[in-house]
């Protein structure tokens, strides 16, 4: 991850208005998504929502805690690059292990089961009769 070091450990009043500002507009474009429930046709009222929706991320992303999060998916998108991602031969290949290991205990728990209600059920509990 990225070694620099943060100026501001929190958010400013003018964040946190800003972020207020997002939930507004959020609980505004699903307020009106359902108010015109009857008036608008649906395509409009899905466009006016997610108008909302982005209004809300654009407000949103002009804060501490929005330029963390981009910086976030930056850093986090640069270290899926380094990954090295299995063929498609090794991942049918281990997919085939997996399945024959779940068969196998499957079997061997399933005996176990077995084995032990013949011991309490027909063995344990018959003593006494």
């Amino acid at each position: 991850m990225n070694a620099k070091v943060e100026q501001s450990t929190g958010n400013s009043g003018a964040d946190i208005a800003k972020l207020s500002l997002a939930v507004l507009l959020v609980i505004a474009g699903l307020f009106g998504f359902y108010y015109f429930a009857g008036d608008w046709s649906p395509a409009l009222r899905v466009v006016g929502l997610i108008a909302a929706f982005v209004a809300a991320g654009l407000v949103g992303a002009t804060t501490h805690t929005g330029r963390g999060l981009r910086t976030f998916i930056s850093e986090s998108q640069f270290e899926l690059r380094k990954v090295v991602w299995p063929t498609r031969e090794e991942t049918l290949r281990t997919t085939g292990v997996i399945s024959v290991v779940v068969v196998i205990i499957s079997l061997i728990l399933g005996l176990i089961d077995l084995i032990l209600k013949w011991v309490v059920m027909d063995w344990l509990l018959t003593i006494g009769h």
